[in-house]
């Protein structure tokens, strides 16, 4: 008992932290989002179905990707909704719930991952914090999206990778967390496997060091649990709705192009131009170059301040109108972190692995239609910035605490909680 009283007197405050991001997200569930929206009814009828059947709506016994009607579905959360919905049934408490503890376990995985990468508690406890009242993350928590499986899976698997360059033996769970990425969201089947290969390249040295077995054991994981996958990423469909949302195979391309060439050959009529300026029309108006400018303009927009602080995701379900994926006076310590943080002493490895996520984290959206605002594909990109958000209030802190002592950080925290509320 005197062993437990002092953990929860050493971590009290965190313990607060997961307290409020407990009551943040489960507190009137059942009537806040108003009802039950079309994927989350889906995903509700495929647990039924599993439960009862063990195959999904459509016959497919224990599917590796679920057929729906309107796509295919990566199949972690529903799997997850099958023990709710057996209590709860197809109800807002059956189809949400496993979203609020997967963003129970998101606040308590940008703690520990903050704290093993940086060693400093008050860091993990600060973005643990700043996770718990998100407005992005307190979104995708009280809905039936798999968005904050994805972030509690892909933040433990870093922790444990991180833990296992001190102890071996943690590496075989890193590997298995984060091969089960891809089956929770789609914008992981392109992230996890660069993910995984920067952090091999950036921490070669520290792995070669590691016991053999441990090298072994996370190997044979991979592969067990990689290939199924692989797989069912490959064979079961899920093209099909890449297809469907890449900018790749927008209809709408080709007339943009045939517009613009049109346009060129009327001014070539006009100014009686040569076949040299026919040429230099077909290259510069073709798919590859309107690609480019929509991933280029999908990547601005990511970063503009009417995405992440003003009007967040045109989609009200993703996000709440006049309201950003951060609030208003975050713009501040975002900055400051940003700057502070890559100018500072910290690790250059680290540095790398903050940026490669950022930058990295918004491909895979950037690549489909709507992609640059849309908070669903890009919440890969929020644990980072929480991160720098942190990291910025920690430093100003640091430079200011002596002049200013508790002002500047209480100024803070009250227009915070004027936002928050």
């Amino acid at each position: 008992m005197s062993g437990l009283k002092n953990a929860i007197t050493k971590n009290k405050y965190f313990i607060l932290v997961l307290f409020i991001a407990a009551v943040l997200r489960i507190w009137k569930i059942d009537r806040v989002p108003v009802s039950l929206f079309s994927d989350e009814l889906d995903v509700g009828y495929q647990a039924y179905s599993i439960l009862k059947t063990g195959r999904d709506y459509f016959g497919n016994f224990l599917p590796l990707h679920f057929q729906s009607y309107a796509d295919f579905r990566a199949p972690f959360y529903i799997y997850s909704s099958v023990p709710t919905v057996a209590v709860f049934g197809i109800s807002p408490f059956g189809v949400r719930l496993p979203a609020v503890i997967f963003g129970v376990f998101g606040v308590w995985g940008i703690y520990l991952l903050a704290k093993e990468i940086f060693k400093d508690k008050k860091l993990g406890i600060l973005a643990s914090l700043f996770l718990a009242i998100s407005p992005w993350h307190l979104q995708y928590s009280r809905a039936g999206f798999e968005a904050t499986m994805l972030l509690a899976f892909l933040l433990f698997g870093l922790y444990f990778f991180f833990r296992s360059l001190r102890n071996g033996k943690f590496l075989w769970i890193s590997v298995l967390l984060l091969i089960f990425t891809p089956l929770i969201y789609s914008t992981a089947k392109l992230f996890t496997p660069l993910l995984t290969i920067t952090l091999i390249f950036l921490f070669k040295k520290e792995l070669s060091k590691m016991a053999k077995k441990y090298i072994i054991y996370a190997a044979l994981v991979g592969v067990i649990f990689g290939l199924p996958t692989l797989f069912g990423t490959l064979f079961q469909g899920v093209g099909e709705r890449f297809s469907y949302i890449s900018i790749f195979t927008d209809p709408t391309t080709k007339g943009e192009v045939e517009t613009l060439r049109l346009d060129d050959a009327k001014m070539r009529e006009k100014y009686s131009g040569d076949v040299f300026q026919k040429g230099t029309s077909r290259l510069i108006h073709n798919k590859p170059v309107i690609w480019t400018e929509r991933i280029i303009n999908n990547y601005l927009k990511t970063f503009s301040t009417e995405f992440l602080f003003n009007e967040g995701d045109p989609n009200l379900r993703h996000s709440i109108k006049g309201i950003g994926q951060f609030y208003k006076v975050e713009v501040f310590a975002l900055i400051m972190g940003s700057v502070l943080f890559f100018t500072s002493k910290v690790e250059r490895k680290r540095k790398i692995l903050i940026a490669f996520w950022i930058l990295v984290g918004i491909l895979p959206s950037s690549i489909t239609r709507d992609g640059g605002n849309h908070a669903t594909r890009l919440i890969l990109i929020l644990p980072p910035l929480v991160f720098l958000n942190s990291f910025g209030i920690m430093k100003l802190y640091g430079i200011t605490g002596k002049r200013s002592g508790l002002v500047l950080p209480t100024s803070y925290f009250l227009l915070l909680t004027i936002n928050f509320i």
